[in-house]
């Protein structure tokens, strides 16, 4: 085959070809009450008992809601179409769900749909595991350059399934599997190199996207 030359294979073949290989004080008194008593004192103190209680009692309340906040946004965040909805949705909802922070937990539903281990995962968009990993116990979010990358590689997942939808591929295709076996493979446009070895970067993942896009019409370098 001459080198450049671009062949015709459609989208779906491809698909079929790879779909084969899967890869969380008190307060003390008030000094001027014991040295001064008074009539209002005990009522002060009656008062100065109410408050604390109240900023007491509204903690495990406002810890409650918080908590139940973030098991809605878990659920949402672990929709088997989660990936889909984040490469159709728009840059500025984009932005604003990196700024707000992926939650780590995402990570695990993300691994655990690609069938990618953990650390394969990690070295691919570039993160250090230790740190997401804390985060993951503590069910925390992810901070801004984490966000992107986890959003950058989710993305990729949505867009092999929205190109296999529009496609006409079938129904039971799995494209987070097929994805995680696709960054893996050698592709000539990279030179050899699999497309997973460029994820790390804004830039590479914009290339690795552009990459994926050319498969819907079956052009190849």
């Amino acid at each position: 085959m001459q080198s450049g030359a671009r062949v015709e294979m459609p989208f779906i073949a491809s698909v079929a070809r790879l779909s084969n290989t899967t890869y969380s004080n008190d307060r003390s008194a008030d000094m001027g009450e014991i040295v001064k008593p008074s009539k209002l004192a005990p009522r002060r103190a009656s008062r100065s008992v109410a408050r604390r209680h109240g900023a007491q009692s509204a903690q495990p309340r406002a810890t409650h809601v918080a908590a139940k906040s973030d098991d809605k946004s878990f659920q949402a965040w672990s929709n088997p179409d989660q990936a889909l909805k984040l490469f159709r949705a728009g840059v500025v909802d984009r932005v604003s769900i990196v700024k707000d922070g992926v939650p780590a937990l995402y990570v695990n539903v993300l691994t655990a749909c690609m069938g990618m281990p953990k650390d394969k995962f990690y070295r691919t968009i570039g993160l250090m595991r230790p740190t997401v990993d804390r985060k993951v116990r503590a069910s925390k979010r992810l901070n801004q350059d984490e966000s992107e990358r986890v959003m950058g590689i989710a993305r990729l997942v949505g867009q092999a399934q929205s190109q296999v939808q529009d496609s006409g591929g079938p129904a039971e295709f799995d494209a987070a599997k097929w994805l995680a076996a696709w960054l893996g493979r050698p592709l000539p446009a990279l030179g050899g190199k699999p497309p997973g070895e460029f994820m790390d970067t804004a830039d590479g993942r914009t290339l690795v996207a552009d990459l994926l896009a050319q498969q819907q019409s079956g052009a190849y370098a």
